[in-house]
C-alpha cells in the first residue's frame, strides 16, 4: 500500500465540500429515471474539480475516467458506483437540508452515495498520477425502480471502453455507527422480482353465494397456495421468500366486488430455483382459475438478480479497511433478503460491495432506510471517501 498521509492530508479539506454537496442533493431528490437536476449537478461539481471529459449514459446517469499520465486509454480500470435516485417518501425530518420537493426524499442514502463519489473525483484528479489504474466513476440513475438503472449503464456499454476488471460501490447502514464499515464475502443480497395479480371474479350481492365468483376468495387461496408451493419446493439451503403487500378488493360486507388486486415479492439467491418457482406460481394461478371459474391475470416483473461479493476481493478490501480504520471499526454482515442493482455488475465483474455506517444512537440518528426521519452522522461520509481512495490507490492492477 503507498503512503497515503499527503492523499489523507488533502481528503480531510474535501470533506466540508461533501457535505454542502449532500445536502444540496437531499434538499432536490429526483425519483428514478427523472434525475435531470441531480445529474446537471454532478456535471457542474465534476467541471468545478477540473474534469471535463464526462459523458451521460443512461438517461440520467453521468460516466467518467481518470487517467494517469502514463495510463493508456484502452488500459483496463476499476470502477465505483453511486446511485442517484429518491423515493417517494415525505421527509418528516426538521433540519436545514430538508427536502424542498413535497412527497420526494432521500430516504436510501443516495444523496450520501453521489456525495461521497464526487469527493472521490478530487481526490483521484488531484493525485492521479499516483493511480496504479484508471479509475470508472459512475454515477448511475434508476436503482430503486425495475428494470434497474445498472441495467441502462451495462446496455450502453459503460463497461467497455476502458473495460472495467472490478467494481465497488457501499450503501449507507444505520445499523452501524458512523465510522465503521461491514463486509461479506460470496452471496449477500437477493435477486427480487415483483408479483402483479389482477383477479376478476363475479360480482353480485353478499348473500346470493350461489351467484357470484368471489375474487377475494381467489386471491386469499392463491397468497396461501403460493406460499405453501415456496415453503415446500425451495431447495436446502438456498435463502427465499414470498410476501405479499397489497391486497385490495373494493367490495362492502354485502357486496361481492367484481375484481381484486394483489402486489407481492418472491426473493430468492438461486436463478434456476428462481425461474423453476415463477412457473410454479404461475401453475398455482392456473389451478385456482379452474377451481373457482374466475380469471388470474398474473404479470411477474422481473427484477434484480442476487449480489455476490467476489470472495478475494472483498478480502483484500476488508484487510485494507481494517489497515486504514482499525480492525475494531470492520464488521461480518449477515446475509440480506433485501434486493440491490448493483447486483448486475455483480454477474460481470469482480465486485465489493460493503455497508457504510451512519448511525449516531447518541444524537438520535438511528432511522432506517425508507423511512421518512432516516437521516446520517455526516462524519460517516470521511469514512466512505477515506475507503474508496485507499482502494483506488491501493489495490494492484
Amino acid at each position: 500500500m503507498i503512503d497515503l498521509t499527503e492523499i489523507n492530508a488533502f481528503a480531510s479539506t474535501v470533506y466540508e465540500r461533501m457535505c454542502k454537496y449532500r445536502e444540496h442533493l437531499h434538499m432536490y431528490p429526483e425519483l428514478s429515471y427523472n434525475e435531470y437536476k441531480t445529474a446537471a449537478f454532478v456535471k457542474t461539481i465534476l467541471g468545478e474539480i477540473g474534469i471535463s471529459s464526462f459523458k451521460s449514459i443512461g438517461g440520467t446517469g453521468v460516466i467518467v475516467t481518470i487517467y494517469g499520465d502514463g495510463h493508456k486509454k484502452n488500459e483496463p480500470c476499476i470502477a465505483f458506483r453511486a446511485d442517484l435516485d429518491a423515493l417517494p417518501i415525505h421527509e418528516e425530518n426538521e433540519v436545514s437540508y430538508k427536502s424542498k420537493t413535497d412527497g420526494i426524499m432521500h430516504a436510501c442514502g443516495h444523496d450520501v452515495h453521489t456525495a461521497i463519489l464526487l469527493g472521490l473525483a478530487e481526490v483521484l484528479f488531484r493525485f492521479k498520477n499516483k493511480l496504479k489504474q484508471p479509475v470508472k466513476l459512475i454515477f448511475q440513475p434508476g436503482e430503486e425502480v425495475n428494470p434497474g438503472g445498472a441495467n441502462l449503464i451495462i446496455d450502453e456499454g459503460g463497461l467497455s471502453n476502458p473495460v472495467v476488471s472490478k467494481m465497488f460501490a457501499l450503501h449507507v447502514f444505520p445499523d452501524l455507527e458512523f465510522g465503521k464499515v461491514g463486509f461479506r464475502e460470496g452471496l449477500y443480497m437477493a435477486s427480487s422480482d415483483e408479483l402483479h395479480l389482477e383477479i376478476i371474479g363475479k360480482g353480485g350481492h353478499g348473500a346470493l353465494a350461489g351467484q357470484t365468483i368471489n375474487p377475494m376468495f381467489m386471491g386469499a387461496e392463491f397468497i396461501l397456495a403460493a406460499q405453501n408451493y415456496i415453503n415446500s419446493n425451495t431447495p436446502v439451503d438456498v435463502p427465499s421468500v414470498i410476501n405479499f403487500g397489497l391486497f385490495e378488493a373494493l367490495g362492502s360486507t354485502n357486496v361481492i366486488p367484481e375484481s381484486a388486486k394483489i402486489k407481492g415479492t418472491f426473493r430468492t439467491m438461486n436463478e434456476h430455483w428462481r425461474e423453476k418457482a415463477k412457473a410454479g406460481i404461475k401453475d398455482v394461478a392456473k389451478s385456482i382459475e379452474l377451481k373457482y371459474g374466475g380469471k388470474i391475470k398474473l404479470h411477474i416483473s422481473r427484477g434484480y438478480p442476487f449480489l455476490k461479493n467476489d470472495a478475494e476481493l472483498t478480502k483484500k478490501v476488508r484487510k485494507l479497511a481494517c489497515d486504514i480504520l482499525d480492525e475494531s471499526n470492520v464488521f461480518n454482515l449477515d446475509l440480506r433478503m433485501t434486493a440491490e442493482d448493483f447486483a448486475f455488475y455483480s454477474h460481470l465483474v469482480p465486485v465489493c460491495f460493503f455497508r457504510l455506517g451512519v448511525g449516531n444512537k447518541s444524537k438520535g440518528i438511528t432511522h432506517n432506510v425508507h423511512q421518512s426521519r432516516f437521516d446520517i452522522d455526516p462524519k460517516a461520509m470521511k469514512t466512505g471517501l477515506k475507503v474508496f481512495y485507499s482502494i483506488a490507490f491501493s489495490l494492484d492492477p
